[in-house]
C-alpha cells in the first residue's frame, strides 16, 4: 500500500507540472500572435509632383500574406473619414469610394502575398494632398499606419518683358511661363510685394 500511494503522488505532481508548462506555452503563443505583427508606413512624408503617379507605402512587418485579410485606405478628415480604396474577400470593392479617386487607385495583388499593402495613386492632383490611413484587419488581428502625403506643383519660372507702350505712356508688360500643373493664379506685384492694379489683364493658355 505504501508503494502504491507514493506512485500516485508522483503521478499527480507530474501532471501538475505538465499542465503548468502547457498553460505557459499557450499564453506565450497568444502574446506572440497579437503583438508580433504591425502595420508600418513611411517615417517621413511622401512627396509627389502633380500629374505624376505615386506609391503610398504600407506593409505588415514581419512579412505575412494579407491575401485573406481586409485592406482599407481612407483619408483622415476632421469631420469624416472617406474611403479611398477597399480590398476585401480577395477583390477590390470600391462602390463607396470617393468619386475623385475613381480609376486612379490600385493595390498590387501579387504583393499582398508578401504583406505589401502599398497603394498606387495615378495622376496626382493637388487636392489629393493630406493624411491617409492604411488599415489591415484579419479575423484575430488588426492594425493601421498613417501616411502624410504632400503634392508639389510644377512649372517654369515666369519671364517678364516689355511688350510696348500705350498712348498715355503706360507700359504693356508680358509675363510668360509654361508647364504649370495645376493652372496657377496670376497676380502682379511691385518690388515691395504690393499688388499692382491695371486697366486690363489678359491671360492666354496654349492647349497642347
Amino acid at each position: 500500500m505504501e508503494n502504491t500511494t507514493g506512485a500516485m503522488k508522483f503521478i499527480c505532481v507530474t501532471l501538475l507540472i505538465i499542465s503548468g508548462i502547457t498553460d505557459s506555452r499557450s499564453d506565450l503563443l497568444s502574446f506572440s500572435f497579437t503583438e508580433q505583427y504591425e502595420a508600418v508606413g513611411p517615417a517621413d512624408a511622401v512627396l509627389a509632383v502633380a500629374g505624376e503617379d505615386v506609391i503610398l507605402p504600407c506593409s505588415v512587418k514581419p512579412n505575412i500574406s494579407v491575401v485573406d485579410m481586409r485592406v482599407e485606405w481612407f483619408r483622415l478628415d476632421p469631420k469624416d473619414s472617406k474611403l479611398v480604396h477597399l480590398y476585401e474577400d480577395h477583390e477590390d470593392r470600391n462602390t463607396n469610394q470617393i468619386e475623385s479617386y475613381r480609376g486612379r487607385t490600385k493595390l498590387n495583388h501579387q504583393e499582398l502575398q508578401r504583406g505589401n499593402t502599398s497603394l498606387k495613386l495615378s495622376s496626382v492632383r493637388v487636392s489629393d494632398e493630406g493624411l491617409y490611413k492604411c488599415f489591415i484587419q484579419s479575423k484575430s488581428w488588426s492594425d493601421d499606419a498613417t501616411v502624410d502625403f504632400n503634392v508639389e506643383a510644377v512649372g517654369r519660372p515666369p519671364v517678364i518683358t516689355v511688350d510696348g507702350f500705350d498712348h498715355s505712356g503706360g507700359l504693356h508688360l508680358l509675363c510668360e511661363s509654361e508647364g504649370w500643373y495645376p493652372e496657377p493664379d496670376l497676380e502682379w506685384l511691385n518690388s515691395e510685394g504690393v499688388s499692382l492694379s491695371s486697366e486690363t489683364t489678359e491671360t492666354q493658355t496654349d492647349s497642347v
